[in-house]
């Protein structure tokens, strides 16, 4: 999968790979099968609203490369912000799948918001744009078997469409929600590898693929066959033993937080990353009061990130619901909510609550409408010349759509790629954890070419921190000189600031200050943005509390801060 949640972002942010690469080793190795990719509506691939155009040149780049389905979902489940992938797509000729994603409790009176007339009335909307699959989206594994088997069964009599049922085994139980799926109509459905299976991800395609069989469902899959690619693949598991989450089993609480499965373990991380770890079970609950707090919302990428950023920005900061809901308490809201409160995102079913959004936008005029109706088409010709002043180079057409979706990440990349090459024909382990004394590796670099790299002893390191590395290539011998990023540095106690001075402005959670906005001398008003706090892909602006002269900035770009770091200070009065 190209685009498949996080995928296309993962490949340049953190593997240094171009996901155009990965598709087309694929599509060569594997060409006779389907290709599917996962588009988010207006906001593409990636977490934000892009013009239509940029969205739609994605979709063709994408299909002229190979792929053959595109499911497309909107992350407030608002169709009309679904209607131009949906069209750009049929235009390419390729197979349009058109998602619902399923939230809250089906059989739950408290909830109606999301009842059986609420799914339907959404399905016939998308049968209308002429989507040849219908697909439900249960990315929170919220949809327990009876759920699903109404909701399937009445989808299928009202369309009349092929039904694709999407779930999680966060729960434990959802491999009987795919039976009960199975058992209503559906037509497919989405499993895991056995070695990869259950927890966060789909439940488990060999023992799914024999209980079909059983029901007269059989699915053509030889159970061996299964078992040797699962085995293939739990060698390969162990590699990536340090990025495992630290789930071991199934939970019911998702019932009540709701985290898509592919948010739960990022949001574990970024929780740990912060400090958060200990207290997980109140950022959970408190994601949950966030979701009431703004509504209760649909939650999936992009919108279930904005729920988590407020979460954690609460928790951190030891603010309630109640204190976030009470105009006259100064809220540090995470960007990513004042923009989905400002309508970036599109409307949910009933609009945003008005005190809350009002409080978030401080005298800002929120959206009305499609949010991309408000943004103009990108100048592709102006985006490819930025494009390539970034990358100091020609770009392809395909790099131009990577740009177009991660125009920093891009940028990040491929100065790593101008640097190192292509990383990605590293073996795993190496690219991971790297290289021991006396190992020696094999790397193809291009067809028939191949280089044996064997690291021989790694030097100590001198006063500015370099080591000397030897190693022979090809069995001549190479010396390098590097840094040693593991060494430890002194860093001095971060000033705290006093709560007790309403003009010494703290962080508000530990972060990465990626921008400052002001210098010193400069006249600020209550609210002005002083800089934003990056962590964890989550950004933060912090605002001045009152009035007056900026006297201090104490942090700097790319300084690392933690919670109630000085980072500076407002002389009032002035």
């Amino acid at each position: 999968m190209l685009g498949g949640g996080a995928t296309f972002d993962v490949a340049m942010r953190f593997l240094k790979e171009d996901p155009w690469d990965r598709l087309k080793d694929i599509r060569e190795r594997v060409p006779n099968v389907l290709l599917q990719c996962l588009v988010r509506g207006s906001n593409g691939v990636g977490y934000t609203n892009y013009p239509d155009n940029a969205v739609s040149y994605f979709i063709e780049r994408a299909a002229d490369e190979g792929m053959d389905i595109f499911r497309v979902f909107d992350s407030l489940n608002w169709a009309d912000s679904m209607k131009n992938s949906i069209e750009s797509i049929l235009k390419s000729g390729k197979l349009c799948e058109a998602a619902i994603c399923y939230t809250g409790d089906l059989f739950d009176p408290r909830r109606p918001k999301y009842n059986l007339d609420y799914y339907v009335a959404m399905a016939r909307e998308l049968k209308a744009t002429g989507t040849h699959i219908l697909g439900i989206k249960d990315m929170g594994g919220l949809c327990r078997p009876e759920a699903v088997r109404v909701l399937v069964k009445t989808l299928k009599e009202e369309t009349g469409l092929p039904i694709h049922f999407h779930t999680h085994d966060t729960s434990g139980i959802a491999a009987s929600s795919v039976l009960a799926a199975a058992e209503a109509g559906a037509d497919a459905g989405d499993l895991a590898m056995d070695a990869f299976s259950g927890l966060t991800s789909q439940p488990n395609l060999g023992s799914v693929a024999l209980a079909l069989r059983d029901m007269g469902r059989e699915t053509g899959l030889d159970p061996e066959i299964i078992r040797e690619f699962s085995n293939y693949w739990e060698a390969v598991r162990v590699q990536y033993t340090a990025f495992e989450s630290d789930l071991r089993a199934g939970a019911s609480e998702v019932y009540l937080h709701e985290m898509p499965g592919g948010q739960f373990t990022n949001l574990k991380e970024q929780a740990r990353a912060l400090g958060l770890a200990e207290r997980w079970h109140e950022v959970a609950k408190t994601y949950a009061d966030v979701n009431r707090m703004v509504g209760d919302i649909v939650k999936v990428t992009p919108s279930s990130k904005v729920v988590g950023d407020m979460a954690l920005a609460m928790v951190s900061s030891g603010v309630s619901v109640e204190q976030v809901e009470d105009p006259d308490h100064d809220t540090v809201f995470p960007d990513s909510m004042v923009a989905m409160l400002r309508g970036e995102l599109g409307q949910p079913p009933g609009g945003w609550p008005e005190a809350l959004q009002k409080k978030a936008l401080k005298g800002q005029k929120p959206i009305e409408g499609l949010p991309s109706s408000h943004v103009p088409p990108v100048d592709l010709d102006a985006a490819r010349k930025d494009a390539e002043s970034a990358a100091q180079r020609q770009i392809t057409d395909n790099e131009l759509a990577s740009w177009l979706m991660y125009p920093t990440v891009f940028a990040d990349y491929v100065a790593h790629r101008r640097d190192y090459s292509r990383v990605d024909v590293l073996p795993t382990p190496v690219f991971f954890y790297g290289m021991q004394p006396d190992d020696e590796i094999a790397v193809d670099i291009d067809p028939g070419k191949t280089l044996i790299i064997r690291l021989m002893a790694v030097g100590d390191p001198d006063e500015s921190g370099k080591r000397e590395v030897f190693f022979e290539l090809n069995g001549q011998p190479r010396i390098i000189r590097t840094d040693d990023r593991n060494l430890a540095t002194t860093i001095q106690a971060a000033e705290k600031a006093n709560p007790d001075m309403p003009g010494q402005v703290p962080a508000p959670m530990p972060g990465v200050v990626s921008t400052i906005t002001v210098s010193e001398g400069q006249k600020v008003d209550t609210g002005d943005v002083l800089m934003t706090l990056e962590a964890m892909k989550m950004e933060t602006a912090i605002t001045a509390p009152v009035a007056g002269t900026v006297r201090r900035v104490v942090a700097s770009v790319s300084q690392q801060v933690d919670a109630k770091d000085l980072v500076a200070v407002i002389a009032t009065g002035d």
